[in-house]
């Protein structure tokens, strides 16, 4: 088991997960959640890791350290665990693909980082003998098909531009898997 401790740490010393594939944004729910903190206070502690200067990469909480931030809270409970950079990134995915409303852009990220994580260490499967694909591996973790779970991963090959129109719905995802196949260039076209 990996060492974890909890501490209350400064949120200057905190930094967001390089790469965190899930936006944070100003919005109602934003308010509603800074809201619930300034009254409640941070209820469920952040998760991070320590990294070699002193200071913490968040692994879990992005949404709760944002709020924290504009509630003018200085200090978060935080557990703090001892991981290496391939088991907080799959950490962190695995953290977030719970939730109810996820972006396919944010999916399609997350699967990636998930895959190269996982790659990164060798690992197939947590079934001895079992020999699955990382994205089959994946798709049955997050309930979509190994299919899908390449699908997605596709997306990160779309210019920004398309991925958004992606993301508003104004593309469905298998086209949006066509267009990925076209250089940036001719996605700029």
């Amino acid at each position: 088991m990996k060492e974890t401790r909890a501490e209350h740490l400064p949120i200057s010393k905190l930094h967001p997960f390089k790469g965190h594939p899930f936006k944070v944004t100003d919005n109602e729910e934003m308010d509603q959640l800074t809201w619930s903190i300034l009254t409640q206070g941070l209820l469920t502690p952040l998760v991070v890791r320590p990294l070699e200067n002193g200071e913490y990469e968040v692994i879990s909480g992005h949404r709760r350290l944002h709020a924290c931030k504009k509630a003018g809270i200085e200090t978060v409970p935080a557990l703090i665990y001892a991981l290496n950079r391939d088991e907080a990134t799959i950490a962190m995915v695995d953290s977030n693909l719970h939730r109810e409303k996820i972006l396919p852009s944010e999916k399609a990220f997350a699967y990636k980082m998930k895959r190269d994580a996982l790659s990164h260490q060798g690992k197939t499967s947590h079934r001895v003998g079992e020999k699955l694909p990382t994205t089959a591996m994946i798709g049955k973790e997050s309930g979509d098909s190994m299919n899908q779970v390449l699908r997605y991963i596709r997306l990160t090959e779309l210019i920004p531009e398309i991925l958004r129109m992606v993301d508003d719905g104004k593309i469905a995802l298998t086209p949006a898997v066509e267009l990925s196949y076209l250089t940036k260039l001719e996605q700029q076209d």
